[in-house]
């Protein structure tokens, strides 16, 4: 199995319901390790250049507005194939599709308040990592 490392983002629907320490410890429980942390309020500017990739979509605009309307969680999350298996654990997009299991079909509220985010690939994991964090906070044994 590979080492990766992904991002893991409780959105603002989860933080204002205080689930940060609730999904945090499915991801240790998971198997993986927190290499990072932080809460961090969005600016607008933050938002649009993070979800830059919907740009063209019709949600693009209600996407950032969310995203930027109270503080997120942010974490670099480590483990044997991260991204996968983080993305297993948060569950389908939309809530109603997710296993009973996941994140989001315990916590989330609706497809557009599903509560988490996280990297659906290593090309990504490294470019959203690497907005919110410094090298040097996540690095530092290897």
């Amino acid at each position: 199995m590979a080492i990766e490392r992904t991002l893991s983002m409780i959105k603002p629907d989860g933080v204002e319901r205080n689930l940060v320490g609730v999904i945090l410890s499915h991801y240790e429980a998971g198997g993986l390790r927190i290499k990072a942390l932080r809460r961090q309020q969005l600016s607008l500017a933050q938002g649009r250049a993070f979800y830059a990739v919907h740009k063209k979509r019709p949600f693009y605009e209600e996407l950032v507005n969310y995203i930027v309307r109270s503080p997120v969680v942010v974490s670099v999350l480590e483990g044997d194939n991260a991204v996968t298996k983080h993305r297993h654990m948060m569950g389908a997009t939309n809530p109603e599709e997710a296993a009973a299991d996941t994140i989001r079909k315990k916590y989330a509220q609706s497809l557009q308040e599903n509560t988490v985010h996280g990297s659906d690939s290593l090309e990504n994991a490294a470019w959203e990592v690497s907005f919110f964090f410094a090298l040097s906070e996540y690095d530092y044994f290897n």
